[in-house]
């Protein structure tokens, strides 16, 4: 059942939480540079994510190992200055906060500062909870990320589905109630089984975001360039891609080409 949205002239923490409470979905979406997060932020999606996965998107690694915390302010600092109404969560990259708590806080204190972001997001459960407390008590937003968390791929060593084993569920639905305990404002699901979703969005009070984890959730997240077709090899399940820009963009450019070497362009009204 769809429910009325409310015009929020701008998102924070508190106004998720509310939408949680007042059953209406949260809207979330990438972005990694000016141009593209004016764009998202002018249709009105409700969070927009600075990922770690700028390291695929933007940078072509395999991984989203490589992005260094330079870069991830360099990526939101661009995004802050064209967001006007959505929330700006920003990831902390791999190695900048699971080792040592006191580096968490630097680090997101480094994010905070430097780029103007809104809150900073980190992947796992109970055991990065003294990084996440060090930084909430710093007074700093924190999203968890459970379930798929790609900065632990070569530990899973696959990106299928987690959490299908009742084990790996428990300890998921545990780490969720721990991060709503310590103070996560919510709480991203990727790529486990709809119903263990659902089960966790209705055991803890904080929104839950999925990707790849259903519609009993309280939200959903997608990367940009995969919803519109930028990117056209990665496939999942999950994705619905509304527009195939990489066919539109392609045939304009080769376009181009010809014009240009047919001596079509520029025209005479094309020049001075």
């Amino acid at each position: 059942m769809s429910v009325a949205k409310k015009d929020y002239k701008r998102i924070t923490t508190r106004t998720l939480i509310e939408m949680k409470d007042n059953g209406e979905k949260i809207s979330m979406l990438t972005a990694y540079d000016y141009t593209m997060a004016k764009i998202v932020d002018s249709s009105g999606v409700d969070v927009i994510l600075v990922g770690d996965s700028a390291s695929n998107v933007m940078a072509g690694h395999e991984t989203t190992l490589p992005i260094t915390l330079d870069q991830m302010i360099y990526h939101a600092s661009s995004v802050i200055r064209a967001v006007e109404r959505a929330l700006v969560v920003v990831d902390l990259p791999f190695g900048s906060y699971q080792s040592d708590p006191k580096e968490a806080l630097r680090s997101a204190i480094r994010i905070m500062k430097e780029s103007g972001g809104h809150a900073v997001k980190l992947e796992g459960g109970q055991e990065i909870k003294d990084s996440i407390k060090r930084i909430l008590h710093a007074g700093i937003p924190v999203m968890g990320h459970l379930g798929l968390t790609p900065q632990s791929i070569y530990k899973f060593g696959t990106y299928t589905v987690r959490a299908k084993e009742e084990a790996e569920a428990e300890k998921l639905i545990e780490d969720a109630k721990m991060l709503e305990k310590v103070g996560c404002f919510a709480v991203v699901l990727e790529k486990i089984p709809a119903s263990l979703a659902e089960r966790v969005a209705k055991s803890i009070s904080i929104p839950v975001i999925g990707i790849g984890a259903g519609n009993g959730v309280d939200g959903q997240v997608l990367v940009l360039h995969d919803m519109i077709g930028m990117t056209h090899e990665f496939s999942p399940r999950f994705l619905r891609r509304y527009m195939n820009l990489y066919e539109d963009m392609t045939t304009a450019i080769s376009q181009y080409v010809t014009d240009v070497k047919a001596v079509d362009f520029p025209n005479e009204n094309e020049q001075y």
